[in-house]
């Protein structure tokens, strides 16, 4: 159940509006199912009574779109859950739009709904009722089917890093905690496994890949101005992969352009048309550079440079790093 309302938010946005504070607002609008809501800007309170949502299906992170929008004149007002302020953090910290073009109201997040599971409870979904601990899924074929709520959360919320918002310029209800998740268990499982098995996990999972760019464009650490994936004298412009090697590079170097700067937010996965669980390879560096060099949270704080970026004397050589992850396993 979520900690605030829709009317708590339209006031708000209202309020901000009427005062001047901004000139537009984004938020979420319902598609053609309740369960199908995609971001939207609002510049009057009338839209916002007839079109604006909130609810268990609003997981859009709205930080990278302020990359694009902060280009414009006015500000924008931008709701952000805990997990969103760490992409806000990082995008401030390499630059990528201005701040003084932005008011953020940070607003709690008990976890959102995973759109697949719920899809597989039951078909032709009516509507899907939040009742707290348990979620009821009202469909035209099979009726009301009600089932837990947890497990209808997506790997990122059942393991949510933080309920602390580390960006806002105002507050909607308490700040909660960094949460001791268990976001690295299914990276030690894949570790786990011997090379070969390892090898089959991710052939068998990229190779459903249509390279649509989904998991690109969403990421709000893939900013760059002109991708390789877009650059036609670069041998690898965007196309269907021609074998399983391509099939295979794209996502892998796009793991290593984000490595460090990654907060782990799970959008990659979550807008995969293919359920390819893509976290995990971010997931996989994280926990490498944190064994390596330190613990590290891209977006933590602003202006804080990545173990990547920033040399020390101290730095394990590969090596060593090696070794000692073997040595700590």
């Amino acid at each position: 159940m979520q900690a605030v309302t829709r009317e708590i938010l339209i006031n708000k946005a209202a309020e901000l509006l009427g005062n001047g504070t901004v000139d537009r607002v984004f938020g979420w609008k319902k598609g053609e199912f309740s369960y199908d809501v995609t971001p939207a800007l609002f510049t009057t309170r009338e839209a916002m009574d007839a079109d604006f949502v909130f609810g268990d299906f609003c997981g859009a992170n709205f930080s990278k779109y302020l990359v694009a929008e902060t280009r414009k004149e006015g500000k924008v007002l931008v709701f952000l859950k805990p997990c969103d302020t760490y992409s806000f953090n990082q995008l401030l910290t390499e630059h990528r739009f201005d701040r003084e073009k932005v008011y953020v109201v940070g607003i709690p997040c008990s976890g959102m709904l995973d759109t697949v599971k719920i899809k597989a409870v039951a078909e032709g979904i009516a509507s899907v009722e939040d009742n707290g601990d348990r979620v009821t899924v009202h469909s035209l074929f099979d009726g009301d089917v009600t089932v837990s709520r947890n497990d209808m959360l997506p790997d990122r919320c059942k393991n949510c890093k933080s309920k602390k918002h580390v960006a806002y310029d105002e507050l909607i209800g308490e700040d909660g905690e960094v949460i001791d998740s268990g976001r690295f268990d299914e990276v030690e499982k894949l570790e786990k496994m011997t090379p070969d098995e390892r090898f089959a996990f991710w052939q068998n999972e990229l190779s459903r890949c249509i390279r649509c760019n989904a998991c690109r464009d969403v990421c709000p650490a893939c900013t760059c101005e002109k991708c390789v994936f877009d650059n036609p004298d670069s041998g690898v412009e965007n196309k269907a992969a021609a074998n399983s090697f391509e099939e295979k590079m794209f996502h892998i170097i796009r793991a290593f352009h984000v490595a460090g700067r990654c907060t782990d937010c799970g959008e990659c996965s979550r807008v995969c048309p293919q359920h390819i669980p893509l976290h995990l390879l971010n997931r996989k560096f994280i926990k490498d550079i944190n064994e390596f060099y330190g613990d590290y949270q891209a977006g933590a704080e602003v202006g804080s440079r990545a173990p990547l970026v920033n040399y020390t004397a101290d730095d394990p050589e590969p090596a060593e790093a090696v070794e000692r992850s073997h040595h700590d396993a």
